[in-house]
């Protein structure tokens, strides 16, 4: 069988592996009953409906032809980078490094920092926009978290608030 859509088929086999690996590592935890769930229920049957996602979608890459075969571009290093970085950067501002002698910025700058630099990642980086997303979410973060979660993590950084 000849695959008609490289991107479907090398999607759909990337959802399978996730899958198996989720179901296979909550299969370690105690499963319980649909009436009684452990608490590997819940990841195990998630991750058999993304291998069955994924099964789908190598099947449809399979049999539904398209005009070009839909072959697989070149790696997106800048977005990735971009991505990665700016939530390894949201956790240091977050907490801090006291090894490294970096203090706590809290949730606040760190929520500023994590948006500002996954902007980067793509064609466009209007700051207009960038500024009230960010604002956007540093106050529904806040409210969620800080204020009706009542989760005890740093809000502002530590060489303000002592």
């Amino acid at each position: 069988m000849k695959i008609k859509s490289q991107k479907d088929f090398y999607s759909g086999l990337m959802f399978m592996s996730v899958g198996v690996a989720f179901a296979w590592g909550a299969s370690t935890y105690n499963i319980g009953e649909g009436s009684r769930m452990g608490p590997g229920y819940f990841p195990l049957v998630l991750g058999i409906l993304l291998a069955a996602i994924g099964a789908f979608t190598i099947f449809e890459s399979m049999v539904v032809e398209t005009e070009d075969g839909e072959p697989i571009g070149k790696f997106a290093w800048k977005p990735l980078a971009f991505i990665i970085g700016s939530n390894v950067v949201f956790g240091i501002l977050l907490g801090g490094v006291p090894r490294l002698g970096i203090p706590s910025f809290g949730l606040i700058v760190g929520i500023y920092a994590l948006v500002f630099i996954a902007s980067m990642a793509g064609e466009e980086h209007k700051w207009k926009e960038v500024i009230v997303l960010a604002t956007i979410l540093a106050a529904g973060s806040y409210l969620a978290f800080i204020l009706l979660l009542k989760l005890q993590f740093p809000v502002w950084p530590s060489f303000i608030t002592g």
